[in-house]
């Protein structure tokens, strides 16, 4: 005796997902990189001189001085973190890297014998090979950079401490720190290796501005870590439930500390990189720039609440603030409206966000 066939399950509605989400669509991104598209696009009506090279060069450059800081900030975000003193340790890192570079360039000074003597006719050259004065003096300021990387790690990961609290205690602790070394004035780099200094920092690589390059190089590392690395995936699995990556056994601390580290890291480089381009690293450099490292990665679509996030958000919400503040001074407007212009795109971002996520 036969059975009665049952009909087939139906699954009509699986794959069926409208455009908006799917794909690059399901994220703020997309919407983000959409609106900068359509305000680049004003911006060529606007003005004649807004796609001239001369002003994509300084685009490209001045989005890349807070884009480098962005990615490591992102890093932190994904885990639902935050680091509020980006700003300072730019300033402190660029401080030490340029007070070692004039300082070991200086006969007398310690240390300096080993790097520099006096030539015949007066002129301090370079004792040993061309550029180990800038090699040592990097070393010093990322090594900074990355001690402090490492207590708010430890404040953070080990005590338990709010990353909030911790880092905003840090931002003033670092900005002190930066007033004692150098009295409350500006270091400019000096010495046989100067020239390198500002080549390697202000300078052209393959016709475009060397920021640029570093930006492009970094974020394609990071791109490969985030996806295609073990600890990328413990990034986002710590950002999106922390409770359960601890039951997997990964160490949540280790995790937690190297992307602080990594942060510190990231800001360290991008303060030597700006200060190459100021020409010094005054004592006041970077203030208030963590604000704007984190609306550049909160509006390329880093989620304060952990778990999304990535480098081409950070870099698409770099140059939106860039085209912004570029297209004011082109237009003429008053620069103060800028920082007004990036509030009201930031909550822009995540209302749009909020409506996306209730529309899938």
């Amino acid at each position: 005796m036969s059975l009665p066939m049952e009909s087939p399950v139906s699954f009509a509605n699986v794959g069926h997902a409208r455009w908006w989400q799917r794909g690059f669509f399901t994220s703020q991104t997309a919407y983000v990189t959409l609106a900068l598209l359509v305000l680049l696009v004003v911006m060529h009506f606007a003005s004649p001189y807004f796609f001239t090279e001369g002003n994509m060069q300084n685009v490209a450059k001045n989005f890349s001085f807070i884009a480098i800081a962005t990615l490591g900030a992102t890093f932190v975000i994904i885990t639902g973190g935050i680091d509020l003193s980006v700003g300072s340790m730019m300033c402190f890192s660029a401080m030490i890297t340029s007070m070692v570079i004039s300082s070991l360039s200086t006969p007398g000074m310690p240390g300096a014998s080993l790097f520099v003597h006096v030539a015949s006719d007066g002129k301090t050259v370079a004792a040993n090979f061309p550029g180990l004065i800038l090699l040592v003096s990097m070393l010093a300021g990322l090594g900074t950079a990355l001690l402090v990387g490492l207590v708010n790690g430890f404040c953070i990961a080990v005590l338990g401490l709010s990353p909030f609290v911790t880092t905003l205690g840090m931002l003033s602790i670092v900005r002190g720190l930066g007033y004692v070394v150098s009295n409350g004035r500006g270091s400019f780099p000096s010495g046989p290796d100067a020239d390198y200094f500002y080549a390697l920092t202000s300078g052209d690589l393959f016709g475009m501005p060397a920021p640029f390059v570093y930006l492009v190089i970094l974020a394609a590392v990071m791109a490969v870590v985030l996806h295609h690395t073990r600890f990328g995936r413990h990034v986002f699995a710590l950002g999106g439930n922390e409770k359960a990556v601890e039951l997997t056994g990964i160490s949540v601390v280790r995790v937690k500390i190297e992307v602080y580290v990594i942060a510190a890291l990231a800001a360290g480089l991008q303060g030597i990189i700006v200060s190459g381009w100021l020409g010094s690293a005054p004592a006041n450099m970077a203030t208030s720039y963590e604000l704007n490292v984190i609306a550049a990665a909160v509006i390329g679509g880093a989620n304060l609440a952990g778990g999304i996030g990535g480098p081409f958000g950070a870099i698409i919400g770099c140059v939106l603030l860039e085209v912004i503040r570029n297209g004011l001074v082109l237009a003429q407007v008053n620069s103060y409206w800028q920082q007004t212009l990036v509030g009201v795109i930031i909550i822009l971002a995540v209302l749009i966000d909020r409506i996306r996520s209730r529309m899938t």
